[in-house]
């Protein structure tokens, strides 16, 4: 059996198997049959034209049994409203159960676990792996399928105490079954004071302006920090998030190539619903990594429509009314970006990181030992700390290689 898998990687052929199968066209005894005197029949009721039929093999666990029952009162319409919350880190002791639930099933195992329980008017699914769970509720009213499930998960979230050197950073990716999902996570982030000496002299006063940057101050929607790899671009961006954190919420697109092919994705993550986000007066920032093939010169053909969607969500109609910022890493030169993407008023700030030199590489590492005349990223003099080799360091040319390499 299966038993390890989220609620949105289960067998879809558990749940129910819909009958196609015509209901019986026989007359019912009792009101008319037709629908105002004209002869045609009268509209067939969702449940009765949708027989939900249950199949079940040893390769379906009990967690699977557990959905597919969950799922019996709202496809035949006696709950036909629905509910559902994601709980990141649950916290420990928490049943997330709304008060008064009677548990018709539980099945559990080392990583995983569900909980079917009723009530009045109800029924509630708990689906949870890892730290995290998933709280489903159905119930005859909307209003009671509501407030079942926050009397269910409030206070359920784990919180842990803030930290200096922490900020809490959101993750989005389509899920083929349920479609964008965002989790969060708490991550670190050093102070701009204690990470200014890992960038050049240039790169740093252009970032001590990026760092203080306030909303009254946005004159451009789009961020973008372009360099070869190692240079430190993500490092920056993880310090931005610590440093914006009173202002600006910050979330990771872990699948941007996805995001701006597919507009339904994108109309969820950019524009969102007013009456669902409780920080909706906060901004948002983001995060693109690596879009090398997106933003370069030849991307308005290779990429179709999404770098048209990448720049109207930065200053077209798409962004308007929506404190949205778009931060974009990319290894490529700036000549080879798209002049779309680098026109004059388009961009918060467009900084280019690059390695340090020699002199910023040996303060930076108190030695010369293994420095090129040409200074080194920050990936590089990292390794070095580290003790690594020189030649097992990224872009450093092994002595005596000869004319071959």
């Amino acid at each position: 059996m299966c038993t390890d898998r989220r609620p949105d990687q289960r067998s879809a052929a558990l749940a129910s198997e819909t009958s196609t199968t015509p209901p019986s066209t026989t007359p019912v005894p009792g009101p008319a049959t037709t629908a105002a005197g004209s002869g045609a029949p009268e509209p067939t009721a969702p449940e009765r034209a949708l027989v939900p039929r249950l199949q079940i093999d040893d390769s379906d666990s009990t967690g699977d049994i557990i959905d597919a029952l969950f799922l019996g009162r709202f496809t035949l319409g006696e709950q036909p409203y629905s509910r559902s919350h994601t709980v990141d880190r649950v916290k420990k002791g928490s049943t997330l159960l709304p008060p008064g639930a009677r548990i018709l099933r539980e099945a559990k195992d080392d990583n995983s676990g569900a909980v079917l329980a009723e009530g009045e008017g109800w029924t509630a699914r708990v689906s949870r792996w890892n730290r995290g769970a998933e709280v489903t509720v159905t119930a005859v009213t909307d209003e009671l399928a509501e407030q079942r499930l926050r009397q269910a998960v409030d206070g359920a979230e784990d919180e842990p105490e803030p930290q200096e050197d922490q900020v809490s950073m959101g993750f989005w990716y389509h899920s083929p079954m349920r479609g964008p999902r965002r989790t969060s996570r708490t991550i670190s982030a050093g102070a701009w004071s204690d990470v200014r000496q890992n960038y050049t002299a240039r790169v740093a006063t252009a970032m001590d302006d990026l760092m203080k940057v306030t909303p009254d101050e946005i004159s451009g929607r789009l961020l973008l920090l372009h360099g070869p790899p190692g240079t430190g671009k993500t490092s920056a961006l993880r310090t931005l998030a610590r440093s914006w954190s009173e202002w600006c919420q910050v979330d990771c697109v872990l699948d941007p190539e996805h995001l701006f092919n597919n507009i339904g994705y994108l109309m969820d993550i950019a524009i969102g619903s007013d009456d669902s986000d409780p920080e909706s007066g906060r901004w948002r920032l983001l995060l693109l990594e690596d879009c090398d093939e997106l933003i370069r010169g030849e991307a308005k053909y290779a990429a179709g429509q999404a770098l048209s969607r990448l720049l109207n969500l930065t200053d077209g109609l798409l962004g308007q009314g929506r404190n949205v910022l778009v931060g974009v890493t990319t290894n490529e030169d700036l000549e080879r970006l798209h002049p779309a993407v680098v026109r004059p008023g388009r961009c918060l700030a467009r900084i280019e990181v690059g390695s340090l030199s020699r002199e910023e590489a040996v303060a930076w590492l108190g030695t010369e030992d293994g420095v090129g005349r040409d200074g080194a990223t920050l990936a590089e003099l990292y390794a070095r700390k580290k003790g690594r080799r020189p030649a097992d360091v990224p872009g450093q040319e092994r002595e005596g290689a000869g004319l071959y390499l």
